[in-house]
This record gives structure tokens, C-alpha cells and sequence, in this order.
């Protein structure tokens, strides 16, 4: 399991990226440019925020973009883009969900790197799709997996590598929410697309957030799925997908564990919590409390590991962006993920012999992963709840 890689770096030259999505209205866009510009690695020079024009040229003004660079279609942007010399270096992908698979393709077909949010997109073949073309072309492709970018997560990860709590023999991850508890005629925007299986694909709640509390344990431990078991409920009255879900878990080296996934969980704001327990030891991971982690070792008392301390592995280490006390959360996470992505990107056009799993963003293969499990866990419990091998 690889765990090099860092937020800082001596890089000085600015890389240059555009958007698709993140026009007026759009949550996740504002949050991925703040995250770029947190360590100056990359500037907004282009973008197709909105399958609107004028919403397209509206957002582009307020950013400060050149008219030129602010594009009516995505794919007018990955045309003009790729034959500018002082073309974007990456896109950036913010867009609903069916469009992905969609996105990704064209600008990797131009030879264009790839930051795309998850999911990756909807089925397998797609995944596997986006994966050859981008080996084709050589281009990086990195999922925005958002909580791998927690300084705590990769401290987990590295101490979970370096044996410090032992082969890991039971998972338990939890992803609680509760803010689709209305029906969906009553949602905002930001919840009637996730409800509507035409945006969302086949699952709403897995998909949305239960994937991101599978995607933290292989994250964490390197684990790989060998089987799954999942029971997907729909809580509130006429809505189409699922909104509270359990899975079963079975992992190649005979670790178990469970998945708990739900929007209708009332008390619960983002509550994405994940145990990871070996035989020397346990770590227990809390997002909301993202500054600390809780270690525990055999025979001895629990300790809470503080971000920014002393305690800091090397790698995990080098994310910290402030000291102890100074809470880092969302936005720094985020940055992390692009921080390490763009020194990723500045390497390959530098010629450097590199090796994409090693810059600590999440890769393609995490998304590829995520879609399998996503489906896996629909088969399984269109199946009447069975166990599916995940290969």
C-alpha cells in the first residue's frame, strides 16, 4: 500500500485547469475552486459551468475568465482546450452523476487530465472504459474521494501500513445522515437529483455516501472486497432509491465487517465514522472530529492522536497545514487531494518516471472500486439480499 506523497512541495510554476459544472446554484464547484487555490498550484482559466449560456458567461465573469476561455458545451471546451499551446493542463469535473462517464471520456480523449467527483460513473464497463483510455493517452485521473484528504485518515493509513495495530480482522463503517427525511417533492436541488434514478443511477444513498465509507476503509487498510451482502431499504414514502442501507462485508484476507449508510438517520449532520480493528490494536477515525483520531493499543490505554503533533507519522505528517488546534476540515481536504494531484501533474510534464498510486490522491482504481461496490451491493440486494462475490 503506497503512502508517499505530501500537500507542500518546491514546485513554483502555476498549472493551468478549467471546469465542467459548478455553474450558479452548484455547492460542490465553489468548494473544489476554494480547495485549488489553498496552495496556488493551479489557476481557473477556463470553464463550461452550466448547460445554460448565460449561466455559463455569468459564472466566467464573476471568476474573472477571458471570454474566449468560457465555453457553451463541454465539448467545444475539450476541442478548443486541447489545440490552445497555453491549453488547460487538467479539468476539473463537477457535473450530476450521469454525466461523468460522459465528461471524463471526451477530455481524456484529448489527452487531457482528469480530477472528476464520485461517482466515478454508473456501470462497470464505463469505469474500465475511462481506465484504458486514460493509459492510452497517459493521462492522470484522480476521483475526488473527499475524506482520504483528512490529515487523520492518512495517519491511519500509514500506521495501519506500517503493522502498527496488527493484520486488521473487523471493519466497521457508518455514514449517517439526515437530511432527505422529506419526500422528494419537498427536496432542494441539491436532494431531488440524488433521489432520481436517471441522474443518480441505480442507487441514491450507497452511491452518495455509503460509497465514501467503503472507499475510507480500503483507503485506510488496502483491504480488498471478496464478498458482500447488502440489504437496501427505502424509508420515505414513493421515493425511488434507497435511503438507508446495510451491507455485510467479507475481505480476502478474512477480515469482516459491516457498512451502515443512511439520510434519514435523524441527529445526525455528516456522521462518517470508521473502526478499523487488528489483532495488536484498533483505530477509530470520526469526520466531524477530523482534527483527532483515537488509537487504542493491546494492553494498553486508549490514546487520542492530535493532528499537527508529535506524534505524526512522516507522510501524514507533511498534509498538516496548521498547528495543533487550529481545526483543518473540508476545504483542506479537498486541497490535499488537488495539492498532490497537481505535483502529480507537474511531474509527468517534467518527464519524471513516476508512479500515479504514490502522490496520495484517490486514483482511478479507487473509482473503478467504487462503482463495482455500488453495483455489487444493487445486485445483491435486487437478488433478495444474497452474498455476491465483488471480482
Amino acid at each position: 500500500m503506497a503512502i508517499s506523497g505530501s500537500a507542500g512541495g518546491g514546485e513554483k510554476r502555476i498549472i493551468r485547469y478549467g471546469m465542467v459544472g459548478g455553474g450558479p446554484g452548484s455547492f460542490i464547484g465553489d468548494v473544489h475552486r476554494r480547495a485549488i487555490a489553498l496552495d496556488g498550484k493551479a489557476e481557473l482559466v477556463a470553464g463550461s459551468f452550466s448547460d445554460v449560456e448565460e449561466e455559463v458567461f455569468q459564472t466566467g465573469r464573476e471568476l474573472g475568465l477571458d471570454e474566449d476561455r468560457m465555453y457553451v458545451t463541454y465539448q467545444e471546451m475539450a476541442e478548443k482546450e486541447a489545440a490552445r499551446e497555453d491549453g488547460i493542463d487538467f479539468v476539473s469535473i463537477v457535473v450530476p452523476n450521469f454525466l461523468h462517464f460522459t465528461v471524463a471520456k471526451t477530455f481524456l480523449q484529448k489527452g487531457i487530465d482528469v480530477v472528476c467527483e464520485k461517482p466515478l460513473c454508473f456501470e462497470i464497463e464505463q469505469a474500465k472504459e475511462l481506465k484504458e483510455i486514460a493509459r492510452k493517452n497517459g493521462c492522470l485521473f484522480a476521483v475526488s474521494y473527499t475524506y482520504t484528504g483528512h490529515v487523520m485518515a492518512k495517519q491511519a493509513r500509514e500506521m495501519i501500513a506500517n503493522g502498527e495495530i496488527g493484520e486488521v480482522r473487523v471493519v466497521m463503517a457508518e455514514y449517517a445522515q439526515d437530511w432527505l427525511i422529506e419526500s422528494d417533492d419537498e427536496l432542494n436541488m441539491q436532494g431531488a437529483w440524488r433521489t432520481n434514478p436517471k441522474l443518480s443511477g441505480r442507487s441514491n444513498c450507497l452511491g452518495d455516501i455509503g460509497s465514501h465509507a467503503e472507499n475510507m476503509v480500503n483507503f485506510m487498510t488496502g483491504l480488498k472486497l471478496k464478498r458482500l451482502c447488502a440489504k437496501m431499504d427505502t424509508k420515505v414514502a414513493g421515493r425511488v432509491l434507497d435511503d438507508n442501507s446495510q451491507v455485510l462485508l467479507e475481505y480476502e484476507n478474512g477480515a469482516t465487517g459491516t457498512l451502515w449508510c443512511s439520510q434519514v438517520a435523524i441527529g445526525n449532520d455528516n456522521a462518517l465514522r470508521v473502526r478499523i480493528f487488528g489483532k495488536l490494536g484498533s483505530i477509530d477515525f470520526v469526520q466531524e472530529d477530523c482534527n483527532y483520531l483515537k488509537v487504542t493499543k493491546k494492553g494498553q490505554p486508549t490514546q487520542i492522536y492530535s493532528r499537527g503533533t508529535g506524534v505524526m507519522g512522516k507522510n501524514a505528517g507533511s498534509y498538516s497545514r496548521v498547528p495543533a488546534g487550529h481545526p483543518e476540515g473540508f476545504y483542506e481536504a479537498y486541497g490535499n487531494i488537488y495539492s498532490s494531484f497537481c505535483s502529480a501533474v507537474i511531474d509527468k510534464q517534467n518527464g519524471k518516471k513516476m508512479d500515479e498510486t504514490s502522490y496520495g490522491y484517490p486514483t482511478i482504481d479507487m473509482g473503478i472500486d467504487g462503482v463495482k461496490f455500488v453495483n455489487k451491493c444493487c445486485d445483491s440486494n435486487h437478488a433478495g439480499s444474497v452474498w455476491v462475490d465483488f471480482e
